[in-house]
């Protein structure tokens, strides 16, 4: 907890109130089923979970610490960009196109032949989620960078922009599948959420052109 202070007074301002950068911006999209949206502003506290993508819920996700440290350690504007939505999966949800089609595995279709669920049926509401939250992401991050100015009100275009890195937080709902992962408890039972987060790695660098962006996985 004391190692925690000096973070804590960088959250706080001395009024009380959660601090708001100077030179650190902030779009976060998210939303509930197709009613997605986006937040913006400076970054402050309220950009944690949000049932209404431009609602402060009053909570905080790692982007507001790491707001704070990045305005800090740079002259320049910094600007994030994030997506997030609860209880997704790498296995569907955000699983890229060179992925390939997800393949239900023996465990899979004998658990949806035991439950009576129509095959066909399964398979065809599987291929319409999968990559939906990856599309989604890659299509708003190119917005975003479209206009930056918009966001980041000091962008200055002359300069232009660097993408300088990406910080990937999932992976509970992989964690607790047992279908999709059968081995899970044995060693090497993730080892195709491993091969699709390289394809995800690759295919993030090479939708936003960066093909050195480093990742950061937490």
């Amino acid at each position: 907890a004391r190692d925690a202070a000096p973070l804590l007074k960088q959250m706080r301002g001395a009024d009380g109130k959660p601090t708001v950068c100077d030179g650190a911006w902030i779009s976060y999209f998210t939303g509930t089923g197709d009613q997605n949206g986006e937040g913006f502003g400076k970054v402050t506290a309220g950009y944690g979970s949000r049932q209404k993508p431009d609602k402060d819920a009053g909570k905080i996700g790692p982007e507001f610490t790491f707001g704070l440290t990045m305005d800090a350690a740079l002259a320049e504007p910094v600007l994030i960009i994030k997506t997030a939505w609860g209880g997704k999966s790498l296995h569907t949800d955000f699983r890229p196109p060179s992925a390939g089609p997800f393949v239900f595995n023996e465990t899979q279709l004998a658990n949806l032949t035991k439950r009576n669920k129509d095959l066909a049926e399964a398979k065809a509401k599987k291929t319409a989620e999968t990559g939906v939250y990856y599309r989604l992401m890659v299509e708003h991050v190119k917005h975003v960078l479209a206009d930056p100015k918009r966001v980041v009100p000091d962008y200055d275009a002359a300069q232009g922009f660097e993408i300088a890195g990406f910080v990937w937080l999932q992976g509970w709902n992989d964690l607790v599948d047992g279908d999709v992962y059968p081995q899970r408890n044995k060693p090497g039972g993730y080892a195709a959420y491993s091969e699709v987060m390289a394809h995800f790695i690759r295919e993030v660098r090479k939708d936003f052109h960066a093909p050195k962006m480093p990742f950061v996985i937490g």
